[in-house]
């Protein structure tokens, strides 16, 4: 006999979701409702071109492709936090955000750019072990 695990859990997450989506449009649903459809719009016509492209120009350019994903994995990082971010990393926001959550907003683009560097800096002792190891892309990917 069978568990239903799975569907019991997509069940309960399915309810999780519809709670805090009646929480979040409880009162003033309008701008939000339109800051999802705005945020899907943008995405797809701006965003998506523009990392596609750049995806596509860094495989074209790269002679050997095994070292793209090593650029890949951190700058798609990256580029997830710095949108989720992007309003205290930029500063636009710093002093609503202190006066509601009593912190300061600064240190956000410095914050940024560590993890960033981290990031690629990570990427890059990981391909220079594996290619060290001849599992890397000099065997001929």
């Amino acid at each position: 006999m069978r568990r239903p695990v799975k569907p019991v859990v997509l069940l309960c997450s399915f309810v999780l979701c519809a709670y805090a989506g009646v929480r979040l449009l409880d009162g003033d649903w309008f701008p939000v409702a339109l800051w999802f459809v705005g945020a899907a719009v943008v995405h797809d016509l701006v965003l998506l071109p523009l990392y596609a492209g750049a995806d596509r120009a860094l495989v074209r350019g790269a002679a050997r492709r095994g070292w793209v994903p090593y650029v890949r994995v951190p700058a798609a990082l990256s580029g997830l936090l710095l949108l989720v971010w992007f309003p205290l990393i930029s500063g636009r926001v710093s002093e609503r955000y202190a006066g509601v959550a009593g912190l300061s907003a600064d240190g956000y683009a410095m914050r940024w750019l560590i993890v960033t560097a981290v990031l690629f800096g990570g990427a890059a002792v990981v391909f220079a072990v594996r290619r060290g190891r001849g599992r890397g892309p000099a065997d001929g990917a």
